[in-house]
């Protein structure tokens, strides 16, 4: 087949989230000399108008799929993703996303792609989830390796995790960092329209969680941190900038404790590099991650950050030089490490601006590394 190679991309759903963006960014601007793009997934999240608008990319939403476990529904969408890939034909098949990349990598193998990759955005098994759950998710993996030409990890810790599990051998497995925009975030401006928006005091001390209310980022973690932090502290003010199922609850926490005015929850945000010029300390309380897009996003803008030591949130932070990394769960010393950064200034000032290469993170890196990837995929170097 002549011209340029088709990709199809296949993830489960847009929501607002590092994952999803990313996805869009690649399939926008992956190189159409070479790579001729389609994008494949659930309709019903946040992102669908910004999938929408895409030029020069084909555009194939599958209601039948969906995030929920439904074996019937699951056969439907199945269906639906083996008629998207007849009509696609595509030479690469990259799936994102738990059920995206079980039931997408099954559609690809079973309609003859010939190669099918994977980005690993953080595992869908969990250590969050019941046993007999999270072993299923670990068998499904296992299973859909088998039909996988190769694997992307956004961390170097999901690497050495898939192969110690036997998700893939090591010379079928690649890091690609998660990028984000880094020059929107190193000359970000903005934070004071954004004070002045919220009611935030000049001189305060604004402390700012950014991620979806579901317990892997542990909201209501960085509640109890707030809590304890605002006892010892009357400057502090904090900012949770996202949405999801645990947001009332949350909102509920803070209203009982009488933190409703030093407090703003602003759901979802278009303006983060504006929300971050704005903040002091960033905080992410998750208790297990892939590659975290917030504390990437706070070190480019200058913010230090206190973080839980969970999967790929290591690889980012330097603990001790750019903020400080805490047990998972233990709000006491999130509450600790947040306050010693509240009461020094100097501390904030040397760590937001601690010497620190950052390009590896650089979104456009992440899709010309992608590009690179299927290359060598389609015409891999002879021995």
């Amino acid at each position: 087949m002549s011209g340029p190679l088709r990709v199809l991309h296949i993830i489960t759903r847009l929501e607002l989230g590092g994952a999803q963006r990313n996805t869009l960014h690649t399939v926008a601007h992956l190189d159409r000399r070479e790579l001729s793009p389609a994008l494949a997934w659930g309709p019903g999240g946040v992102l669908d108008a910004e999938a929408g608008a895409l030029e020069d990319v084909r555009l194939h939403p599958v209601p039948e799929l969906v995030r929920q476990v439904r074996p019937t529904g699951d056969v439907r969408a199945l269906s639906a993703l083996r008629r998207v890939i007849r009509q696609e034909r595509p030479r690469i098949v990259h799936t994102h996303s738990s059920k995206a990349g079980i039931l997408g990598r099954l559609a690809a193998r079973l309609e003859g792609v010939p190669a099918i990759v994977h980005t690993v955005h953080g595992f869908g098994f969990t250590p969050l989830q019941p046993a007999p759950i999270r072993a299923l998710f670990l068998s499904l993996e296992r299973l859909a390796a088998r039909w996988t030409t190769h694997v992307i990890t956004v961390s170097r810790t999901d690497l050495e995790r898939g192969v110690r599990l036997g998700l893939f051998p090591r010379d079928g497995v690649t890091v690609i960092r998660s990028g984000i925009p880094l020059g929107d975030y190193t000359g970000a401006s903005g934070g004071e329209t954004v004070r002045l928006e919220l009611g935030i005091p000049e001189d305060a001390v604004l402390v700012t969680q950014i991620g979806n209310f579901k317990p892997q980022k542990a909201p209501l973690d960085f509640v109890r941190m707030a809590i304890r932090t605002s006892r010892a502290s009357g400057n502090l003010f904090f900012l949770m900038t996202g949405d999801g199922p645990l947001r009332r609850r949350a909102m509920a926490l803070v209203h009982e404790a009488g933190l409703d005015e030093r407090f703003r929850f602003t759901g979802w945000r278009d303006d983060i590099p504006a929300i971050l010029n704005a903040t002091d300390i960033g905080v992410l309380a998750s208790r297990h991650e892939g590659l975290p897009r917030a504390v990437v996003e706070s070190l480019a803008a200058g913010i230090p950050v206190v973080a839980t030591a969970v999967d790929g949130t290591p690889e980012v932070l330097r603990d001790h030089i750019d903020g400080f990394l805490v047990p998972p769960g233990d709000v006491g010393s999130l509450a600790d490490h947040v306050l010693r950064l509240a009461n020094d200034r100097e501390l904030r000032r040397r760590m937001g601006g601690a010497p620190r290469d950052l390009a590896e993170f650089d979104i456009d890196t992440m899709v010309r590394r992608q590009e690179d990837l299927y290359r060598w995929i389609v015409s891999p170097p002879r021995s």
